[in-house]
């Protein structure tokens, strides 16, 4: 079957010519690896598009609230890190787009949510102080020189060692573990996921699933794999807490936490409120 220019040209850039021709021009539903490497690109250009809009939801929550109540700023200052050392890493080794584009979107939304973050708590000066931080070291990382040598061959070298980066990217691992574990911890002790939007957390559990799936079929690096099942795992304890907590806003607290000086009793209620009971 022979597609329009226009549907042809984009399936072709996406899935290669060789299976372009197999799959769809010859009907071979037979060739499993061109099957897996169109299925993989497709579930990464989904993940990327995904993770364009996957903390949308998180950012207008903040805004309508005017707070971050809930959220971990240790939590969104290392996953932020760890996504520009990422982005830095990857393009250094030219792997493609559909592997890692996510990470830069997750990076620049979380710049935003930390700006909020801080703003809320009257420090925005540091917004600002953080958002160029950030910017410098992923531009540091990521830059390429090149050196002509004497017999006219050029040589690509990073700014960073490629060594260094390398090492930069195994630490994103334990920077995983550490940047959800105070989030994970943080609902924990609320009994409650505070101003977390569910779409960003069901939304970042599925897409850190299917990148363990593009990782496998597109990308020969045991570093890079490691981190998409840490990420896997701890996302998707956010969305069991998630799911645990879904009416905890609305569940009054039954922990009492006192009596007062004419013997009425005081519990917790949703947003921290004080509920007191009167004694007859």
């Amino acid at each position: 079957m022979y597609l329009p220019y226009i549907l042809s040209a984009p399936a072709t850039a996406i899935i290669g010519e060789k299976c372009y021709s197999s799959l769809i021009v010859d009907f071979n539903y037979r060739d499993v690896p061109c099957i897996r490497y169109s299925l993989s690109k497709g579930l990464g250009f989904g993940i990327v598009v995904g993770g364009a809009i996957v903390k949308i939801p998180q950012i207008i929550k903040i805004v309508r609230a005017r707070s971050a109540k809930g959220l971990s700023l240790s939590s969104y200052l290392l996953e932020t890190f760890a996504s520009v050392i990422s982005v830095a890493y990857n393009v250094r080794q030219m792997n493609p787009i559909s592997t890692y584009g996510e990470a830069f979107f997750v990076a620049v939304q979380n710049l935003a949510i930390l700006g909020l973050m801080l703003h809320y708590r009257g420090r925005t000066s540091s917004a600002f102080g953080i958002l160029f931080s950030f910017s410098f070291l992923g531009v540091i990382l990521s830059r390429n020189t090149q050196e002509l040598q004497m017999e006219g061959t050029v040589i690509t070298t990073g700014l960073i060692p490629h060594g260094i980066l390398a090492f930069l990217q195994a630490t994103t691992i334990p920077i995983s573990l550490f940047s959800r574990i105070p989030q994970i911890i943080e609902n924990y002790r609320n009994g409650s996921t505070g101003q977390l939007a569910a779409f960003t957390v069901f939304n970042y559990c599925a897409g850190s699933l299917a990148r363990v799936y593009t990782t496998l079929v597109e990308v020969d690096d045991m570093i890079i794999l490691s981190g998409a099942v840490f990420n896997a795992l701890l996302n998707g304890i956010l969305a069991l807490q998630m799911a645990m907590y879904w009416d905890s806003w609305s569940r009054p607290s039954r922990t009492k936490l006192g009596e007062m000086a004419d013997g009425s009793l005081y519990t917790v209620v949703p947003d921290n409120k004080v509920q007191v009971q009167k004694m007859d």
